[in-house]
């Protein structure tokens, strides 16, 4: 159904030849060689002419490049190329991905056309892919800068393999000395359902100031007077939907549970988008509308609380969970403040050319906040909130170790090994170094995606279904390990419930921890213990992410 909408070749106007550039030398190479490179390892006499200026090593790092299959798939692979940051990523492709014209315009949509269309492959987006697809008869390609790309995008993802290892090695510590203490076998599953009957209603709110238009869920345990409050706030192109499985589950062990949609970052924003109505999956407003949504939601289900739910609310206990975009406007209620400095730092146009984080082209997005209104002083903080679980975070920029020391409540920071959106090591691993505050939790989900988390939608013509490839390994396992951590964390923090205390430590996490999907969590982790897990200085660790 797509096909029509991006601007697709036919095959039989796919790329036959590249034009390959190396130094001064450039000759083609038909495509019909470079499979066979990649098939069987032969070189012909078009290859040969450029194999004689590579070493060994480099000729099979030719080989692996062409061959090794990045998780996307062609919905979202579409989906963020018509945004501005990926039309950003686009032109910097561009620059050593050309059509034989080497006209910019025309090269630019080629590249798109191209991108998509090999994301289809049921294997997976690859180069060679990229190249098979690519529409006219030929293409024009910088191998050298090529092969430099590829280095950096390994560099990437073997700094985020130190990084894990480093955790892994610190929760085996941490779970040694917490093992002797509790018997984890004798404590109940939290993966299960609790054993209250609930119920769900879902409100129409209207914040007129700012003319959103929230329609929210609201889970609630029968037979139980003055529950906790816990929110949750959905992630980009997303819904409440999303996160029923964790709505249901928290009031089932005693929580009131309220879910608002963002309009402006939900569902129907990413709809609009691939319509070709909208071209942002986010418009920077959001950085602000989004916290506000929060607390403007808050205010209404507080005000019902008074009479329609007859005060068994406890606004004095209240704790928000949020994914992704969500995990930003957690901490962002939970005190954490824009730092515009840091932004401005990261964000200049060299750093940003150079970035392999793609979630900084969002982040960097909220410039426009200052230019737009200096003046503003918007307070996102929300006193209510005791404590907060942020998955999938955006930190980095957007907050920096300024904004995030700002946090005085506990924290949960959850991370996954193959985040593609918000790199585990930029957006998570790292910012939870930085953070001063004692009472944190840094949770690792081994083989988890950007989109583990994420609860299957019900209910909405809007959802857009997530394949196995980009959700990643048993996304279900997943989710049950976030019911299993967010009920103690916020038993411990929200309700005061000591008892459940000794569900937080790096013992039990390894108690339930399963493949494919393994999940470490530990409490603390120092800059310096960064450091010695790359081999190199602090300074030289946070220069990671612009490599």
């Amino acid at each position: 159904m797509l096909l029509p909408t991006f601007e697709m070749s036919d095959s039989a106007q796919a790329a036959q030849k590249v034009y390959a550039s190396y130094s001064a030398l450039e000759r083609s190479i038909s495509v019909t060689a470079l499979e066979e490179f990649v098939r069987t390892g032969a070189v012909d006499e078009s290859l040969a002419v450029y194999a004689q200026y590579l070493n060994r090593g480099q000729l099979q790092e030719l080989r692996r490049v062409l061959q090794s299959p990045i998780k996307a798939n062609a919905v979202a692979v579409s989906q963020f190329l018509y945004t501005p940051q990926g039309e950003f990523l686009l032109r910097r492709l561009g620059e050593v991905i050309k059509t034989e014209s080497r006209q910019e315009k025309s090269g630019f949509h080629a590249l798109r056309s191209a991108l998509i269309l090999a994301a289809a492959d049921p294997g997976g987006l690859t180069l060679l892919g990229l190249l098979r697809e690519y529409p006219g008869s030929s293409i024009r390609i910088d191998l050298a800068r090529t092969l430099g790309i590829a280095s950096e995008l390994e560099k990437m993802v073997s700094d985020t393999g130190k990084a894990m290892a480093a955790v892994s090695q610190k929760a085996n510590i941490e779970a040694a000395v917490e093992q002797t203490s509790l018997s984890f076998a004798k404590l109940p599953d939290f993966r299960r359902k609790g054993k209250f009957v609930t119920s769900k209603k879902t409100y129409r709110f209207l914040d007129a100031v700012r003319n959103r238009f929230l329609l929210t869920d609201v889970y609630l345990p029968n037979g139980i007077d003055k529950v906790p409050v816990i929110v949750i706030s959905h992630g980009v192109g997303t819904d409440s939907s999303n996160f029923e499985y964790l709505g249901s589950h928290l009031a089932s062990h005693g929580f009131a549970v309220v879910v608002p949609n963002h309009p402006g970052s939900d569902t129907k924003q990413l709809s609009s988008l691939m319509k070709g109505s909208a071209n942002e999956v986010a418009e920077p407003n959001e950085f602000y509308n989004r916290p506000l949504d929060v607390k403007f939601v808050l205010d209404q289900v507080q005000q019902r609380n008074k009479s329609e739910f007859r005060g068994r609310l406890n606004f004095e206990q209240v704790g928000i969970f949020g994914q992704s975009f969500g995990g930003y406007t957690g901490l962002a209620l939970a005190g954490a403040q824009i730092n515009f400095a840091q932004l401005q730092k990261d964000c200049k146009p060299q750093a940003l050319k150079e970035t392999w984080n793609v979630s900084l082209l969002l982040q960097c997005r909220a410039l426009e906040l200052q230019s737009k209104s200096p003046l503003i002083k918007h307070n996102l903080r929300d006193e209510r909130i005791k404590a907060v679980i942020a998955v999938n975070p955006i930190t980095s920029s957007i907050f920096g170790e300024t904004g995030l020391n700002n946090i005085k409540i506990p924290v949960m920071i959850v991370a996954s090994s193959d985040d593609t959106v918000a790199p585990a090591l930029y957006e998570q691993i790292l910012p939870f170094s930085w953070i001063g505050n004692q009472q944190k939790y840094l949770a690792v989900l081994q083989g988890g995606t950007h989109f583990s988390a994420i609860g299957e939608g019900k209910g909405s013509t809007d959802q857009v279904g997530l394949p196995s490839n980009i959700v990643g390994d048993d996304p279900a396992q997943a989710r049950k390990y976030l019911n299993s951590l967010s009920l103690p964390f916020f038993q411990s923090y929200v309700a005061g419930m000591t008892k459940y205390a000794p569900y937080l430590n790096a013992a039990y996490a390894k108690a339930i921890s399963s493949q494919p999907l393994g999940l470490n969590l530990i409490q603390s982790l120092t800059s310096t213990e960064l450091a010695q897990a790359f081999n190199s200085g602090l300074k030289e660790i946070q220069k990671q992410q612009k490599p």
